[in-house]
């Protein structure tokens, strides 16, 4: 019989208690993906679907010693980044990744969680720019982060062009800034490399109250994609697919009181029902 390898993906992000989003949303997206995910946990949060009440960040030089382990072992063909608490972390990891330049790294830049609870300290914006943006191979900002990041507000297409375009200049290698909190019936997402090449992403939008982790698991399943073997835009394509079908799954799905998850596995569910 032949072994049968996984391809394996590392989630460099926090823990989220209630699993809708953070490392528990990648893990289960890498796995739904047929990847063998691995992580490295940046902060400790005990949060529900409700909201979050507390946040623990991890010592910077554990997060550093984490990445290392895995990254000896179990060699991942690609990286998922999110959120990190703060600066000292962000160079901590930035540190490490150095020493991986052929690795894509998808970075998620979380700033706040749906719920609108602040999930990094002042100067972590400034970071990010100086020691991850040059290391990244996309960028997946939401509208407030984009707002954040570019100093523009952010609200409408060409608010997000605008904002790629600042961004790109900013060191990186390609942006898509994620148009779900757009006012407007259909599902947009911005991309822009810094070749030029630009493409709008366009689906239709789902209403759910189940949308917690949204962010994370987009990231999360281009990063599952690149590490399969496919393009970028192909893997945006396809996470996008992915992302919608796991948002329709859930819409009637009632896990916790509040903002739910998205039904991550909705084909084994379907096969199994």
């Amino acid at each position: 019989m032949q072994p049968f390898n996984y391809a394996p993906v590392l989630s460099i992000a926090g823990s989220d208690s209630g699993a809708g989003a953070g490392i528990q949303a990648d893990l289960k997206t890498f796995a739904a993906l047929g990847c063998y995910g691995i992580s490295a946990i940046t902060a400790i949060t005990a949060q529900n679907t409700l909201g979050i009440y507390a946040i623990h960040p991890v010592p910077a030089e554990i997060v550093k010693q984490q990445i290392i382990a895995v990254m000896d072992d179990f060699k991942p063909k690609a990286i998922k980044i999110g959120m990190l608490f703060s600066a000292e972390i962000v160079v901590a990891v930035a540190e490490t990744l150095k020493n991986h330049p052929n690795i894509p790294v998808i970075f998620d830049p979380v700033i706040s969680a749906s719920s609108g609870d602040t999930l990094i300290q002042e100067n972590v914006l400034k970071a990010f720019k100086e020691h991850l943006f040059p290391l990244v191979t996309l960028l997946t900002p939401n509208l407030f982060e984009a707002s954040q990041l570019s100093n523009q507000h952010v609200k409408t297409v060409e608010d997000m062009e605008k904002a790629a375009k600042l961004l790109i200049n900013e060191d990186l290698k390609s942006v898509l800034i994620k148009g779900g909190h757009l006012e407007s019936e259909r599902l947009i997402n911005f991309y822009l490399d810094k070749n030029g090449i630009s493409k709008q992403f366009k689906s239709t939008k789902i209403e759910s109250k189940n949308l917690h982790g949204t962010g994370c698991t987009l990231s999360s399943a281009i990063t599952a994609f690149l590490a399969q073997g496919f393009d970028l835009l192909t893997a945006i394509k396809k996470s996008g697919e992915f992302v919608n079908k796991a948002i329709e799954a859930s819409v009637n799905l009632k896990i916790g009181n509040g903002a739910g998850p998205l039904n991550h596995f909705f084909d084994f569910h379907r096969n199994h029902s």
